[in-house]
């Protein structure tokens, strides 16, 4: 269940140069996430790439989480051109608590901007993922042992797509 002031306390925002360390302390935290010093020089690098849109996700005091969102321009053989959600992080003490759903919504907020669709994949095994990304209306287009030359380890990979609705809302 999301607690409503968990999620307000949260906001998600571009990151900056100062948000490495964050980020690398939220990779330090959760299991089986890279904080090396390759990891490090890549969060840096792509906050610089035009393609890539960084964000983090922010208390008052700390990073609790990041997720990263690419545009791909040129089709490959097993996905399509277009605005990928590329990876997300939330650390442990902040899961379920409505962080990556702060975080998908405004990449998807970001991307409808720029394009009409979003594309996103994982392991068929990450079940808590394509969860969180079915509730936005992600439908499932296909299935390959590797989606942008990122393979699945012991797993086959699901591409998903979604039609963003670029109708500005009025409120």
């Amino acid at each position: 269940m999301v607690v409503a002031e968990d999620v307000e306390s949260v906001s998600a925002r571009i990151t900056t140069p100062a948000d490495v360390d964050g980020v690398l302390d939220v990779q330090r935290r959760s299991p089986g996430r890279s904080s090396s010093p390759e990891f490090r020089e890549y969060t840096a690098r792509t906050i610089e790439d035009a393609s890539v849109l960084l964000l983090v996700a922010v208390t008052a005091t700390e990073t609790v989480g990041w997720a990263m969102t690419k545009h791909f321009a040129e089709a490959d053989p097993d996905a399509p051109a277009g605005h990928y959600l590329m990876g997300i992080t939330v650390a442990p003490h902040h899961r379920r608590k409505g962080v990556a759903t702060k975080l998908v919504q405004a990449r998807l907020d970001w991307i409808r901007r720029r394009d009409d669709h979003a594309y996103y994949f994982t392991n068929a095994r990450n079940t808590a993922s394509i969860a969180l990304h079915k509730g936005f209306g992600f439908r499932e287009i296909a299935r390959a042992p590797q989606f942008r030359g990122i393979p699945f380890d012991r797993g086959t990979g699901i591409l998903f797509s979604l039609e963003l609705d670029r109708t500005p809302t009025v409120r």
